[in-house]
């Protein structure tokens, strides 16, 4: 349910009776209530016609919904996958985040961080191979390597996991979101 309809239904107002009072159109006024933000002058009529501020009107309500840490730290954990199945720490908290509706913020940095990572594990394994082969170094330095990139990723989502516990957030996250 979109703000504006929660809000103009508190009044008991219906949406001809909001058109007039603000001199938004009643079209304006159902695609705002079947979900597109308003804007610039949109956004102040309706805020003061229903009495209440802006940032109520515009508030998420994917933030208000109320979010299941369990599942969360679940769907985090499941990235451990990676030690069978490479891809695995994307694919199966990805699963799991769309067959249990469970979208928010916090599931799609952990989806992102693992996608930043998968990404970034090859391409730093590829540059201790050249290193390597430059100097002329044992090739056991690679599958350290390796081990090293493994178990620091294994690090942030246990580091994650407990901080899920403990303040209902991510320790590690990105400043981004991929998806």
């Amino acid at each position: 349910m979109s703000q504006l309809l929660k809000y103009r239904e508190n009044l008991n107002i219906t949406q001809e009776q909001l058109s007039e009072k603000t001199g938004i159109s009643v079209r304006t006024i159902q695609r705002i209530e079947a979900g597109q933000k308003p804007k610039g002058y949109t956004i102040e009529a309706l805020s003061k016609a229903l009495g209440i501020s802006s940032d109520k009107l515009l508030a998420d309500e994917s933030k208000q919904k109320e979010v299941n840490i369990p599942l969360i730290k679940l769907i985090n954990l499941s990235s451990l996958i990676l030690i069978i199945v490479p891809l695995g720490s994307i694919l199966l908290p990805l699963v799991i985040m769309y067959w249990k509706k469970e979208v928010n913020s916090i599931t799609k940095q952990i989806i992102s961080l693992q996608i930043i990572w998968t990404i970034s594990c090859p391409i730093v394994v590829f540059i201790v191979i050249l290193f390597v082969k430059w100097h002329s170094l044992s090739h056991q330095i690679v599958l350290l390597a390796m081990l090293l990139v493994l178990l620091t990723n294994v690090y942030i989502i246990v580091r994650n996991a407990i901080e899920i516990d403990k303040k209902k957030k991510l320790y590690i996250k990105l400043r981004f979101s991929i998806l």
